[in-house]
């Protein structure tokens, strides 16, 4: 394929809180927007970033009803709510293999979503998974219960991937002139359907149903692969799909080289 930029990095800042992971995705994207990136790292290039969370996290879709979580739950059972810099619904994060990615281009947000799944589905090759593109563009699934609506994982994007018609990779972009910000979700495990505990139900919605569509419409790698995958394995195959599907070579940052460029923020690359 052609490549889209000229270079392409990855840095893997490990496991944070909630707000310092959507802090950081918020720094970098603001680095990026003023050219502080591409004066230290040359102009067309992007960057990934992969990461994990700790304490679990909820976050929420940047115009999300907060309402629609139960934030009382979250705060006795020591689970982050942050708000993303991205759309979308509800995702917990869990067990799970996170990405963002960052670059300042002028093409089409489609074409760029396409691309940044296309790395993630050959990385997934690797383990021998072959995930399917969704063809449609963004639904609910059919007979999903009303509370299905504020969770990510309950719904279909075009380009979004999944195995045996069950959703595996959940993503949301966001961009302000030409700089992109897209990031998106891998369950390792199944903890990702525990989102299920934390809505807000109405009269009309139960747990159960909305725990059953996301059974049924909803998969992870352990359920695919029949062990939990590991972290470092993903962070390699993603660099080595990057690199042969961006057409370059993938520098890999250490988060200490971004100290320059989000001053006043060492706890984030600490």
């Amino acid at each position: 394929m052609n490549a889209l930029f000229s270079r392409v990095y990855c840095v893997d800042t490990g496991s944070h809180t909630g707000e310092e992971n959507m802090e950081f995705d918020r720094q970098l994207m603001s680095a990026f927007l003023d050219g502080r990136f591409q004066e230290h790292y040359g102009h067309q290039s992007c960057l990934w970033r992969f990461y994990s969370w700790q304490p679990y996290a909820i976050t929420l879709g940047y115009n999300q009803d907060a309402s629609s979580i139960d934030i009382l739950k979250c705060q006795r059972d020591g689970v982050d709510v942050v708000r993303r810099p991205t759309g979308g619904r509800a995702v917990f994060h869990a067990d799970e293999f996170t990405y963002s990615f960052f670059s300042d281009s002028s093409a089409p947000n489609a074409e760029q979503y396409r691309m940044v799944h296309e790395v993630i589905q050959l990385a997934l090759e690797g383990m021998g998974i072959h995930a399917e593109f969704c063809r449609s563009t963004l639904q609910s699934f059919e007979g999903a219960p009303a509370a299905g609506s504020v969770i990510c994982f309950t719904a279909s994007a075009k380009y979004e991937l999944q195995v045996e018609g069950r959703k595996l990779v959940g993503s949301a972009q966001r961009k302000t002139r030409n700089v992109l910000l897209q990031h998106g979700s891998l369950p390792l495990s199944g903890r990702h359907k525990d989102l299920c505990q934390y809505i807000t139900y109405s009269e009309n919605d139960t747990f159960e149903e909305t725990r059953d569509t996301m059974e049924r419409k909803t998969i992870s790698l352990d359920e695919i692969l029949g062990y939990k995958a590991e972290y470092d394995q993903l962070t390699e195959l993603m660099q080595s799909a990057a690199e042969k599907l961006q057409g370059v070579e993938v520098f890999r940052l250490q988060p200490s080289a971004l100290s320059d460029i989000l001053e006043g923020h060492e706890h984030l690359y600490s």
